[in-house]
């Protein structure tokens, strides 16, 4: 295995905000795709990519521009982090378009699409990565507002942010949705943000079987547990020390790890596959 597929030693540590900043992380994550070299799959291509500015959505980012496509990189607040992907994504010949907000508001989403077709004038991959979590222990103490704040960060703003999308992803689109390993076991102190990854996998099938005739691939992968600024930023510092730690193939995954089945399903080299979803989880079987 190579050694940037996971992380070897994580320390106690946490962030009092969401969804994290990468600086104060200790070991900082590999996500800038440093050992990957690219081929020219997605030249000329236009991406948007949720929650790029750091982590998975960082590591997705710089994988698409380093296989030639241009990338929106769609984030709340970090703007530090943000800016850093984008001189990442500059520094491959491509460009970048930084566009800060709540994906979980409605007009922001449209105002995403319109601004990324005015910009790059196509849309060709579309990546709803953006998600939050917030742990509890028991049922009890998820408030009805954290239980709708989940579900529109998670899950609606995908609604949201395809629905403005599809008038303009054309035949050879293709649509990547993240969910969870959580939402084919369960994780029983992340019970909504588990419903909500399990309702991704229900939204991921039935609109490819919707989009299918249009030739609009719509594909997820489902992550295990991988070293990005929203575990320091939702778990106590005890617990992070202990993150991933009981995968099979030791320790919790980096986002370089993960971001090549994005690239895999953004490409022509998945053209046969619609509906489905990869799991990146360090070995974990869940028959999903």
């Amino acid at each position: 295995m190579s050694d940037q597929a996971t992380v070897e030693q994580i320390p106690a540590q946490h962030q009092d905000t969401q969804p994290g900043h990468e600086e104060p992380m200790v070991p900082r994550p590999e996500d800038e795709m440093k050992h990957y070299h690219g081929s020219g799959k997605l030249a000329g291509k236009t991406a948007i990519v949720t929650g790029g500015d750091s982590g998975i959505g960082r590591a997705v980012s710089i994988g698409f521009a380093k296989e030639g496509a241009d990338v929106a990189v769609v984030y709340l607040c970090e703007h530090e982090d943000a800016e850093h992907t984008q001189r990442q994504i500059e520094a491959q010949g491509v460009k970048c378009l930084l566009l800060a907000g709540d994906v979980g508001d409605e007009a922001f989403c449209a105002d995403v699409v319109e601004k990324v077709i005015a910009k790059f004038g196509r849309l060709d991959i579309l990546v709803n990565n953006a998600a939050e979590q917030h742990p509890q222990e028991d049922l009890a103490a998820i408030s009805r507002e954290q239980l709708e704040r989940t579900f529109r960060t998670n899950l609606f703003s995908m609604f949201d942010l395809t629905r403005c999308a599809l008038a303009h992803l054309k035949e050879g689109a293709c649509i990547i949705n993240s969910t969870s390993v959580t939402a084919y076991r369960g994780s029983s102190h992340l019970i909504d943000y588990s419903a909500s990854k399990g309702a991704i996998v229900s939204f991921t099938r039935s609109l490819a079987q919707s989009l299918a005739k249009r030739r609009i691939r719509v594909n997820g992968v489902a992550p295990g547990p991988i070293w990005t600024p929203l575990i320091p930023a939702s778990f106590e510092a005890e617990k992070v020390e202990h993150f991933g730690e009981k995968q099979p193939l030791g320790g919790a995954g980096q986002p370089d790890a993960v971001a090549p089945s994005y690239i895999f399903l953004a490409s022509s080299d998945s053209s046969y596959m619609t509906g489905q979803v990869l799991h990146p989880n360090g070995g974990e079987i869940v028959n999903g």
